[in-house]
């Protein structure tokens, strides 16, 4: 989705890489946890920081930053795992991406977004959706969905069985929730 498909003001969960302020839109978004203890699964990338148990679940936990080429984020008392929901060859799958802080939800509206950067053509800026502008910052707005490659998602879905460990798709975690009811 570019920003000339943002038509509507949108709302956005906001969070912070070091000082600079982050956005992914608010539907992408299940919930925000406090950090908790991630097992690390041999044999996955160093931006995968390992899996968690939510509520009798694996979810697979990642650390965007690492992904971005920065410094990993720094366990500390506002440290957040954002727990999302991406595509992924039209199947919906649950991550969890770690965040130095979590700010607060916003609205923007689309007159206050502009595209993302050409930074060259060797520059992927795709997983940005666009840039939003509050007073005088910018807010990098991300596409959750484009960050990582279909095969980034395989490697994370599939080092999984390896270890004994099953990271399940949205269906299969709401169709065991409607079997537990």
């Amino acid at each position: 989705m570019s920003v000339s498909n943002i038509t509507e003001t949108t709302q956005y969960l906001t969070f912070k890489f070091d000082d600079e302020l982050y956005a992914l839109e608010i539907s992408k978004v299940r919930e925000v946890l406090d950090f908790t203890k991630v097992t690390k699964v041999p044999r996955t990338p160093d931006f995968m920081r390992g899996v968690i148990n939510l509520r009798g679940n694996v979810v697979p936990v990642v650390d965007l930053k690492l992904k971005f080429g920065m410094q990993e984020v720094v366990k500390s008392v506002d440290t957040c795992i954002i727990i999302v929901e991406l595509l992924v060859d039209d199947e919906e799958t649950v991550l969890g991406a770690l965040a130095d802080s979590v700010e607060e939800v916003i609205e923007l509206e689309p007159r206050l977004i502009e595209p993302a950067p050409k930074i060259g053509m060797r520059l992927d800026t795709a997983f940005i959706k666009g840039m939003g502008k509050r007073d005088d910052e910018f807010i990098i707005i991300l596409d959750i969905d484009k960050i990582f490659s279909g095969d980034e998602i395989g490697m994370l879905m599939n080092a999984s069985p390896t270890s004994g460990i099953a990271i399940e798709t949205e269906e299969q975690v709401e169709m065991e929730l409607a079997e537990a009811e």
